[in-house]
Formats: C-alpha cells, structure tokens, sequence
C-alpha cells in the first residue's frame, strides 16, 4: 500500500447517459479558434493558424445543472458553447481513419472564460491560464456514449442565457473537424482512456452576470448548464 503524505484528491468524474456509471476524468485538453466566424470575432484569422491548445484542469469540472460561485478576479465572464469528445482509449500519432476507435462519447460543454484577464495576457504575451484553466471553469453535461449515438458529423449548438439565444451554429462548421483533432493532438500527447478534448466555439460568445443562467444545447448529444451565484 502506498504511504501517502496526504490522501489523495478524489477523482473528477463526469455522468455517462443511461447508467450510473461515470467516467473518470485525467486530463482536459481545449481547441482554440475552431470555428471561423468565432476567429473572426476575436481579431483572427482563421485561414493562417494550425490548430493549437490549452488545458483546464480536471477537477475544473462542473455538472450538467449546478449552480457555482460567481468566479473571482474578473468583471467579464463569458460562456462558450462546445462539443466535448470523451477519450476511451489512449494512443499516440493516430490517424484521422483511425480516431472514431478511440472516441468513448461526446457531451455538451462550456468553456468559461474570464475574458478580461485573457484579454490582459494577450496584450502582454502572456498564458491564458488563469483566463481558462480557474476553479469551476469546465461545465460538462452527461456523455452521451458513441456506442449509442455513434459519430455525429452534424449537430446543432446553441447556447441561451436566462432563455436568450447567444450562439447558434453546427458542429459541421469546425474548421479541424474530430478526428483531424484527435490526429493532430496525439501527434503531441499520448492520448489516454479519460481524457476529455473540447473543440472551440462558434461566434456569439458574451458576457454572464451573476445571478444568470447559462444553457448549452447540441442535438441528439445533451446539455449543460450553469447557474451563476452573486458576485
């Protein structure tokens, strides 16, 4: 048995739909600047840039429902609405031919972004870590298993807050679709059973006060939602 100074943390997990077994959680990898019309909104340019990342960690992780403190150190909290896809089995250098095989399920996601300390780093040259990766700044909805509802290649997203329609798009419109993702990422990771990658978010990305309620949608694959509590 090993002796640990302390007990470790417990494993983050996320809801599998249909049973009540859960999928634990290594590491969360995000796609930035995925959809043109969102490049295009921040300043970008999407026909110049190879995909890149940055990570959340895992314990970053909220449920489909919850309600979390409103985050500290920002004024300007903003939702992005994505599709997560859940790894289940690990591999290095895949091929896009290849990917779908290592694919567990796919969820609805938001990627909760202190836009104003982001916005601070990129002035300054700077990570976005504490842009991105801050307590409760992951909100995953249950996975749907790919089992099920096998590889969608087309899927409404949406995102409302406090019922008003923010973001509107189709995960057709990615411009590194899954499996170029999973191929891109694993030629600079290993990939592992646990790891969850969400894909980017289309335009309309804006600011959630407190109080309010954000809710992401993708067809046929779930929600997630998000209460806000006071700042």
């Amino acid at each position: 048995m090993t002796n640990y100074a302390f007990s470790p943390a417990a494993v983050p997990a996320v809801e599998i739909r249909g049973t009540d077994a859960l999928f634990p959680v290594r590491r969360i990898f995000c796609v930035g600047r995925n959809y043109a019309d969102h490049a295009r909104e921040m300043g970008n340019d999407p026909d110049r840039e190879p995909p890149f990342f940055f990570t959340k960690p895992g314990d970053s992780i909220v449920a489909n429902g919850a309600t979390i403190p409103f985050p500290t150190a920002t004024q300007n909290l903003h939702h992005e609405a994505e599709l997560v896809i859940a790894i289940g089995l690990g591999g290095a250098d895949i091929a896009p031919a290849d990917a779908a095989g290592h694919i567990f399920g796919y969820a609805a996601g938001n990627d909760l972004t202190r836009r104003d300390l982001q916005s601070q780093a990129k002035a300054a040259r700077r990570p976005w870590d504490m842009a991105k990766g801050f307590d409760n700044s992951a909100v995953i909805g249950a996975i749907a298993p790919a089992a099920e509802i096998g590889h969608p290649e087309h899927a409404a997203l949406t995102a409302h807050v406090d019922g008003d329609l923010r973001q509107s798009s189709d995960i057709d419109q990615m411009i590194w679709p899954v499996a170029d993702i999973i191929a891109y990422l694993s030629g600079l990771v290993t990939l592992c059973p646990g790891d969850l990658i969400m894909t980017g978010t289309p335009a309309g990305v804006g600011q959630i006060l407190p109080g309010q309620t954000c809710m992401v949608e993708i067809a046929g694959i779930g929600t997630a939602a998000v209460t806000l509590g006071p700042a």
